[in-house]
């Protein structure tokens, strides 16, 4: 599922693998980051589980990553989902939605890339459906390195690819879709359509969806410190997670 048509697997399987382990990941709704964390994978579905029935459904994740690897982490609950930042999407009725990308060029990208991290041990390189990412998180010495080496060899390609920067990771992405776009998609759909949006993001690539979210009357929050748009804020994600597991418990009325 990391490769997408490209020659070779990028994205070390060790490195999957401890991601995927459970009581090791967590996953921040909506925002889709998956970090190691002294979290239980199980709880935390079970929240989310309770409060997709009391919303009828109206519960998506709106990420960076391959639709695919979301839905390994939260089996067995599977939600509407919009992956790679709003390249590829699922709606709540199933149906599977992909941005046209040249493949091509995101594999020779990947390939350009993997010299990079055969060269500097502890970089990741991930590719997906139209975008490529290089992680540097156990590297942050080399974040200029890598910054630099993928908008190079990216805009190399294509003038019009965007460069993204994350947290710990820059990214090049092959489409001009945002998170933000993601989210008036769902909203047009039911069974959103007619509801307040309420997005929670914790990345850099999320403020495209605060400002969706505030153009459309809702309620925006970051998790985390640094400079946001979002209108309110949670200082950890165990306090994110704490406030949906107090939702969750709300009557259905409360909860729309």
């Amino acid at each position: 599922p990391f490769q997408f048509g490209c020659s070779t697997e990028i994205f070390p399987a060790e490195e999957i693998a401890a991601l995927y382990e459970r009581g090791k990941w967590m996953e921040s709704l909506v925002a889709g980051r998956v970090t190691p964390a002294n979290l239980d994978a199980e709880p935390t579905i079970a929240i989310l589980t309770r409060i997709e029935r009391r919303l009828g459904t109206a519960l998506a994740i709106i990420t960076g990553r391959n639709i695919a690897d979301v839905d390994i982490m939260l089996a067995p609950l599977r939600l509407p989902i919009a992956g790679v930042h709003g390249l590829t999407r699922r709606s709540a009725a199933g149906r599977l939605e992909k941005a046209l990308i040249d493949q091509g060029a995101v594999c020779s990208l990947a390939r350009d890339m993997s010299g990079l991290v055969e060269t500097f041990p502890g970089l990741a390189l991930e590719t997906k459906w139209g975008a490529v990412a290089l992680h540097y998180r156990a590297r942050p010495e080399l974040a200029n390195v890598c910054i630099a080496a993928l908008e190079t060899a990216a805009l190399s390609r294509s003038t019009s690819a965007a460069i993204i920067h994350g947290k710990m990771v820059v990214e090049a992405k092959f489409a001009h879709r945002t998170k933000g776009t993601a989210v008036a998609q769902f909203m047009r759909e039911p069974p959103f359509a007619g509801r307040r949006p309420v997005f929670v993001g914790d990345d850099l690539t999320d403020e495209d969806g605060f400002a969706m979210v505030r153009e459309l009357g809702g309620i925006s929050a970051k998790v985390g410190f640094g400079p946001s748009i979002a209108q309110y804020r949670f200082d950890a994600p165990p306090n994110f997670l704490a406030w949906l597991e107090a939702a969750a418990a709300q009557p259905t009325e409360h909860i729309t």
